[in-house]
């Protein structure tokens, strides 16, 4: 299947969860369902089919009642006047260690109310504003009386659902760039009940082909001076984007790894902009200004078009499998090995796309070998 590295020959003989036994489930703090969404999509951008959907409706208002009412602390301004818009309702407050014991409490429901054998935590909220991180960020325990003491300003959305994750010793995987998701703290919780982590923010489009591309300059010892990218995109994430603070924590993570790819400084700047008509696809134009032999300078552009779901779906369900498969064969802490699918993949500083791919092979490989014994 085309876009699914987990169902390539690259991933035969592996014991990978089969995705048809996968059930899904989530929070939601916007008034939706599947059936809606589907449909949203369809009229939109066309990427569901409409015998598509037909075929699947009763499947998915089934999926629907496994969406259950989420937690929202202290998420942006933005994200909580979307929440509106969609005709939601801000869940009402309640103390930090309340909201975890909730997300607990539903997990635990949902995995048994299916008769699960194991269950893959995915954050997939769109894009908090940057956090201050400080010394409740540090260590488990201050950011434990942080949450005591329920200290609003020091945690996120995210965070929460992290925590809960970590506690339950539940695999989880960020897949959005928020800074207050992953911290020390939260990791050394991960650490102390053995749970395989992955992120942060996955690698779909211009920063994928950036990551692949760049490489290229290095090996042919052309000197890139200036790598200037502009994004155009619609749909939620580009609303929540338009917001100079939830921009910024997207900008981070698209702007940061020419200079350790390449080695040295040049002139980088990625702008975003939200285009509504675009709905669920993305344009990004890249221009690359670069010197060669004799000093002279030469330029390169691409422009990359896509579907932000058709191409974000699949690496959540390669995550979710290969995530699950390192914790059924004992693995914990940072998934290093998957540093390919994120645009700031957790332990590892290497942003090289060619370098992140051979650490997924070998991974791979090592599984594989392990599964013939």
């Amino acid at each position: 299947m085309h876009g699914l590295l987990s169902e390539s020959a690259l991933c035969q003989g592996l014991d990978l969860a089969p995705i048809d036994g996968l059930v899904f489930g989530g929070h939601e703090v916007r008034r939706s369902d599947f059936v809606a969404s589907a449909t949203e999509i369809h009229q939109n951008g066309g990427s569901i089919q409409w015998p598509v959907l037909q075929a699947l409706r009763g499947e998915l208002r089934a999926l629907s009642r496994n969406v259950v009412p989420g937690a929202l602390a202290n998420a942006g301004r933005t994200i909580e006047r979307l929440v509106g818009d969609d005709g939601g309702k801000l869940p009402q407050r309640r103390p930090l260690r309340a909201q975890i014991e909730a997300v607990q409490r539903d997990i635990r429901a949902f995995q048994r109310r299916h008769g699960l054998d194991r269950v893959v935590c995915v954050n997939l909220t769109s894009t908090e504003p940057p956090l201050p991180l400080g010394k409740a960020h540090a260590a488990l325990a201050a950011f434990e009386q942080a949450l005591d003491r329920d200290d609003e300003a020091a945690v996120r959305s995210s965070a929460l659902y992290a925590y809960a994750a970590a506690a339950l010793g539940l695999p989880f995987v960020h897949f959005t760039p928020s800074n207050a998701t992953l911290t020390p703290a939260v990791c050394e919780l991960f650490e102390r009940t053995g749970a395989p982590y992955a992120g942060a923010d996955g690698k779909s489009g211009e920063t994928l082909v950036k990551s692949a591309l760049a490489p290229m300059f290095k090996y042919r010892n052309l000197r890139v001076l200036t790598w200037q990218g502009y994004n155009i995109l619609g749909d939620r994430d580009g609303k929540v984007l338009a917001d100079d603070d939830n921009k910024s924590a997207k900008v981070a993570t698209k702007d940061g790894l020419l200079p350790q790819i390449l080695g040295y400084p040049l002139h980088t700047h990625v702008g975003i902009d939200y285009v509504p008509s675009l709905h669920d696809h993305k344009t990004a134009w890249d221009f690359i200004h670069f010197e060669g032999f004799l000093g002279h300078r030469m330029s390169m552009q691409f422009v990359w078009q896509g579907c932000d779901a058709i191409l974000a779906a699949p690496l959540v369900l390669d995550l979710v499998r290969l995530v699950d498969l390192a914790a059924r064969t004992g693995e914990s802490g940072p998934q290093r090995h998957l540093a390919c699918f994120f645009k700031q993949p957790v332990g590892v500083p290497e942003h090289d796309l060619h370098a992140q791919w051979h650490l997924l092979t070998e991974w791979l490989q090592q599984q594989r070998a392990a599964a013939q014994r």
